[in-house]
């Protein structure tokens, strides 16, 4: 990957469904906690979980998040973390096992995704946004 995300702060959301899918692929999303679609969790950017944002990358979209957005969202959603925590986890200095590959529901985008069979670089849905993941957030809550 020619960016470095990692020990950064990432939002990963499932775009595609279920079926058709690999078992290997599937497996992986379940270690993710990304059993539906509209799912999204928080990440830490590390090695292994890197690779295996990479290998899903057909099925999610990810990118790198703010820990005062990521609050906003949890907080609209019930979950209850402080800023400062978060920004702590998005600066790398800690890392709250309570709020990690938590599940949390979302709605569709408004104005619907752009293209579930296409990268992000070919303005398609999937693969790495970067900070754009936002954008997408703001249009799913």
């Amino acid at each position: 990957m020619a960016v470095n995300i990692e020990n950064k702060l990432l939002a990963v959301i499932r775009v595609r469904g279920r079926i058709g899918v690999r078992r290997s692929i599937t497996e992986t999303l379940n270690r993710l906690n990304l059993t539906r679609v509209n799912n999204m969790v928080l990440v830490y950017g590390t090695k292994s979980n890197i690779g295996m944002l990479q290998k899903c990358g057909d099925f999610i979209t990810y990118g790198e998040i703010e820990g005062e957005f990521a609050a906003k969202i949890l907080e609209k959603k019930g979950v209850k973390v402080s800023k400062e925590d978060l920004d702590a986890m998005a600066s790398g200095k800690k890392r709250p096992k309570d709020v990690l590959q938590l599940p949390i529901g979302l709605h569709p985008p408004r104005h619907g995704y752009e293209n579930t069979k296409q990268v992000y670089s070919r303005h398609g849905s999937l693969g790495y946004r970067g900070a754009e993941i936002s954008k997408l957030l703001s249009r799913m809550t």
